[in-house]
């Protein structure tokens, strides 16, 4: 019934993806998606060494036999070795699908589709996406205001976002940014997506690895309990709101220099928060979504719920004009 173009291009069952999760997306989490018929996308650059980002590919292997994918962020500040080593880690180990993000992917566009990878690259607006399309790549996820992780500069909504995409590509089109269940996921089709990407409802899984307290704010969270931050360094990044987020924001406010920024947003503070749940001295990355999840649930009932309940809706949504 949910059958798409994401779906042939990739061989999976249901255009659900889970996006790559800095320190979140393992080997456990990104099998327990692809099992459950969607696409897990593995976060290669929570490994600083490669001998462990090999060993966390060959995991995923080991965990499941359908489709998954490794995401490669091009930011360069977000790198803890060079594109063209994990390019090279990818290729040796025979990942199929690669989600890129952070800057323009042209100048890998040949190497991996050379080595039969295909990508799927995320943008933040419609012109991002249409230069994306003309260096080749396979598919695009067009985040909007609503998304964890980096939403862009424009502050535009998915509902906007994602039609104007679909309109300006012939490629599939992912639709990101406060999609969470059944309704959200049948709205993305409606507007013309081809499938969702998905990150916040993932966290609050089972199967993820954050530390308890933080899928414990999250279901207890409003729509209201996430804020942008990084505006003066042109990297606005959604954040839930702790003394953390605050501090970085009153930062950003004064334009504070970069030096000085660093060490607030800094990355073992967020794995601190992450991974022991010192939820206030660290920068956490959620969506809008948080208030729309009330339950932590197995990455399967996931599934099962948004598929079923979208079948639901649909037949419910089968009207005469």
């Amino acid at each position: 019934m949910f059958k798409t173009r994401l779906t042939e291009l990739l061989g999976i069952e249901y255009p659900i993806i889970a996006g790559g999760m800095h320190l979140l997306s393992r080997a456990e989490l990104v099998s327990a998606v692809s099992n459950a018929g969607g696409l897990g996308i593995l976060a290669s650059t929570t490994f600083e060494n490669p001998d462990e980002l090999r060993a966390e590919i060959q995991k995923a292997f080991s965990l499941t036999n359908k489709p998954f994918g490794v995401n490669l962020n091009l930011f360069p500040m977000m790198r803890p070795r060079s594109i063209e080593e994990d390019i090279s880690i990818f290729i040796d180990e025979g990942v199929q699908i690669i989600e890129s993000s952070g800057a323009s992917p042209e100048p890998y566009v040949r190497m991996l589709q050379e080595a039969g990878i295909k990508i799927i690259h995320k943008v933040p607006a419609v012109r991002f996406a249409k230069k994306a399309e003309s260096v080749g790549v396979d598919a695009v996820a067009i985040v909007g205001f609503e998304c964890a992780g980096h939403p862009g500069m424009d502050d535009v909504t998915s509902l906007i976002l994602v039609p104007l995409v679909a309109d300006a590509v012939d490629i599939p089109v992912l639709a990101g940014g406060g999609f969470c269940d059944a309704r959200s996921f049948v709205a993305a089709l409606a507007l013309g997506a081809d499938g969702v990407v998905m990150g916040t409802r993932f966290v609050a899984t089972h199967e993820c690895n954050a530390h308890p307290k933080i899928k414990e704010w999250l279901v207890k969270a409003k729509e209201t309990d996430t804020m942008l931050i990084d505006r003066s360094i042109g990297l606005p990044m959604r954040v839930i709101k702790n003394k953390q987020a605050e501090k970085a924001l009153d930062m950003d406010m004064r334009k504070a220099p970069l030096e000085e920024l660093l060490p607030v947003i800094s990355g073992e503070l967020g794995r601190k928060a992450w991974m022991e749940g010192e939820i206030e001295t660290g920068i956490v990355s959620l969506g809008m979504s948080v208030g729309r999840i009330q339950e932590i649930m197995s990455v399967k009932d996931v599934f099962e719920s948004i598929i079923g309940k979208a079948k639901s809706l649909c037949r419910h949504l089968n009207l005469e004009a």
